[in-house]
């Protein structure tokens, strides 16, 4: 079962058929520990359509703060040591990599976060920008998992290599996330063979290509969930970027006009532009 958030309100997709939800609003519909029967419910009490009902798509984000994990692969925790290492804070990864604290941190409101097929942004003063591919988690106000959505935590790899302290600055301004294309919904985890895919063209060719499981994950989404949720409450739920396994190159950095697309099985296929 797929949800995705449109102009024209919810619209449920179940077995290539769709479902145009009325008089339900976003937040809601998605902070609902049985989310996957009520979805069902609602396609029952629904009349189908075709998937014209799925144009105009919103970001799956309504009142949810997007929260975002790091350093959960090693792929990562090598990238961040690497454009870090000559500030002096590649330690700070390795350790972090290998603590039962994880790193969790506060990405964005949803203004900032735009959805399929709108414009991702690079800060105007970073040299060194990259996507960062993740599984993100959909999660209820009491902590629970109830599906999963694509994100793009665009990522300013020259400040935060400049300095760990200038975290904040590299991830969070406007534009700085995509997500989407929708929220699949499911009462069960993911596939443990489960693939995020990475692919990005710049005027109309391939320059970069990656993919990662995500049993690559040092840390299961639950453990990342109950670290966000500690000391923090989430009224309307929130929704959770689970760090990235594909970090491209240092001799890489994005460009305006580059076209990110961003595919994990089971969701779909995010495509965003750079501005």
């Amino acid at each position: 079962m797929k949800a995705y958030r449109t102009n024209s309100g919810i619209v449920l997709e179940k077995e290539n058929k769709f479902y145009l939800v009325k008089d339900e609003s976003w937040d809601a519909f998605i902070n609902d520990d049985d989310l996957l029967q009520k979805a069902e419910k609602l396609t029952q009490s629904s009349t189908a359509g075709g998937s014209e009902l799925v144009a105009d798509l919103l970001p799956p984000i309504g009142s949810q703060e997007l929260w975002a994990c790091g350093v959960t692969y090693l792929r990562s925790k090598i990238g961040r040591q690497e454009e870090s290492k000559d500030a002096g804070g590649g330690d700070f990864y390795a350790r972090v990599y290998e603590a039962e604290r994880p790193e969790v941190f506060f990405k964005s409101t949803a203004h900032r976060v735009v959805g399929q097929g709108a414009q991702v942004r690079i800060r105007k003063d970073s040299t060194w920008d990259a996507p960062e591919p993740e599984l993100t988690l959909v999660v209820t106000s009491s902590g629970k998992i109830v599906g999963y959505t694509i994100g793009n935590d665009m990522s300013s790899r020259s400040i935060e290599g400049e300095n760990p302290l200038y975290l904040p600055q590299a991830k969070t301004y406007d534009g700085c996330a995509s997500a989407g294309p929708c929220i699949y919904i499911t009462d069960k985890p993911l596939p443990s063979n489960t693939k995020i895919h990475l692919h990005i063209i710049r005027d109309g060719k391939d320059v970069f290509t990656g993919e990662v499981g995500i049993d690559q994950m040092k840390r299961t989404p639950q453990e990342l969930v109950s670290y966000v949720y500690r000391e923090c409450s989430f009224p309307n739920g929130a929704l959770i970027m689970t760090g990235t396994g594909i970090v491209p190159g240092h001799d890489f950095t994005l460009k305006s006009g580059d076209e990110i697309q961003i595919t994990i099985d089971h969701i779909g296929t995010l495509i965003n532009v750079v501005k």
